[in-house]
This record gives structure tokens, sequence and C-alpha cells, in this order.
């Protein structure tokens, strides 16, 4: 099977039948692929991983996405292979065997699309996330806001809701348009609306007074609001959605389990309407 990289219509073998097959529409795609981002997550979370690997995996699987279907390469094996990558270029090490056992999944997986991967991304794998960014802007503020033991509580509480709400922005394509700074301070911005502790305005009028950009406060603010409109829209999908999704990618890359599947739906039905008619008896 191959996907037409135009149209996106399914090229099938002579031997196939394809009418009952019908390919992943854009936004079905990217239910899938926000889907196992947040699994990339949930991964990093449960090896407690740093922030960085988990930014840089999603990373890596956003940008190979760019270029190949979901169609085509199964994403829950990119995903665990975009993990595997990132802890490498991380230097935070964790052999295959080991990531696999965890996760109680075929280590050769990982191992068989590495190459794939790799090439994808065309061997460019530094990358940078806006958790860093976050960090040195909250040293930052402790400055501005001439920080005593009461606002360097609040500072503290606006750094942890800012990196969660920055991991909701991995979700979207957000880090892939602006930078990890810009990205720092939407999620500062956003946090910053709920929890008052700062002069966000005047803050951003001291940042730009040390350094001269040729982008403007105004720009610079639109560059926010349009981040935090990304985040806002992000649609997560449903366990329903899921099954769904699945079942449609299986037959996808299966043309035949659809008829397999018909076969078992039918069976269940006479099985379940025989029960009824013998329990009427």
């Amino acid at each position: 099977m191959k996907v037409n990289p135009v149209d996106g219509s399914i090229d099938l073998p002579d031997h196939v039948d394809s009418s009952g097959v019908k390919p992943m529409s854009y936004e079905e795609e990217q239910l899938i692929r926000v889907f196992y981002e947040q699994k990339i997550q949930e991964v990093c979370t449960a090896f407690k991983f740093p922030h960085k690997i988990q930014a840089t995996a999603i990373i890596y699987f956003k940008r190979f996405y760019l270029q190949w279907s979901v169609m085509e390469h199964q994403p829950k094996n990119i995903m665990l292979t975009c993990v595997y990558a990132s802890c490498k270029v991380e230097e935070n090490h964790v052999s295959a065997e080991e990531l696999g056992k965890g996760i109680q999944q075929d280590h050769e997986i990982i191992l068989n699309n590495e190459m794939v991967l790799l090439k994808s991304l065309d061997f460019d794998l530094i990358v940078y996330a806006p958790y860093r960014s976050i960090e040195g802007f909250i040293d930052d503020l402790e400055g501005f806001c001439r920080a005593g033991n009461g606002a360097f509580q609040r500072l503290k509480e606006l750094h942890q809701m800012a990196i969660s709400h920055a991991d909701k922005m991995m979700l979207t394509d957000a880090p892939l348009l602006y930078t990890p700074g810009q990205l720092a301070l939407a999620a500062l911005h956003k946090c910053n609306d709920i929890l008052k502790v700062f002069d966000f305005e005047r803050y951003l009028e001291t940042i730009f007074s040390r350094q001269h950009s040729n982008c403007t406060i105004e720009q610079f603010v639109q560059s926010i609001n349009a981040i935090n409109y990304l985040v806002d829209q992000l649609k997560m999908p449903s366990v329903k959605d899921m099954r769904h999704l699945d079942r449609k990618l299986r037959h996808c890359w299966d043309p035949s389990s659809r008829d397999e599947h018909k076969k078992k739906e039918k069976k269940s039905k006479h099985k379940s309407k025989r029960t009824s008619t013998d329990a009427q008896l």
C-alpha cells in the first residue's frame, strides 16, 4: 500500500479490493498525532525523564509526520523511537531493551525504526524547547518584582503553572512555528492572567528596552496571543474517538481486516440474537 503525496489517496496492489477503504482525513490524522504526543509525555513521566527529553521527543515526532502520514508509518512505533533517540541526544541514555521492557514492547521495533527516523529528520537533532526559557524568565522576574518571601512563593507557583501550560503547547503546532522564548512568554502571560503576580506589559517593555529588535511590542503580543489561541483550540481525542480511528487506521494498513471485522460483527450479532431466542423459549 502506498499513499499518494498529492491527494492522500491510497494505491493498493491489484489483488486487493480498495472499494471499502477510506483514507484518514487531515483532522483524523491530527487527532492521532496529538494522542501519541500525549503518550510520549506519559512515557517520559513514567521513566522520570527531564522535560527536555520529553520536549525533544515530541518535536522529533512532529517533524517526522511533516514528511510522512500515519498511514505509512505506525505512530506507536515512531513514538517509542523518538523517545529513544531523544534520550541519546540529550545524554540521558537508556537502552532500547530497558525502554521496551519498561512499557512492555519489543525493543526490536525501536531499533528497526531508528534509521528511518534519523533520515526523516535529516540528522538535524538539536532542538530547543520553552522550559529553559521559562526558568530564565522566572529568575529575571525575581529582580523585576524585587521578590520578598511572599513574592518568591508566588513566582514559584507561576513557574509550575507555566510549565504545565507549556506541556499543552507542545501538543499544538506552536513549537514548529515559534521560538522557545515566545512560547515561554506566552505561557507566563497566560498563567499570570490567573495568578496576577506581576505587570506583564511593563515587564515586556523592560525586555525590549534591553535589546534591539526589529519586532515591535505590538507584533510580539500578537504572536503570544496566536500561541495561546492554538492552545485554546487544542482538541484531545476521547477513548471513543481513538477506538474508531484505530480501527480505521488498521483498515488502511490492511484492507482485508475490514472484512474480518465485519464477519466478527455479524457472528457476534447472530450469537446474541440466538441467545435472546433461547432465553424466550
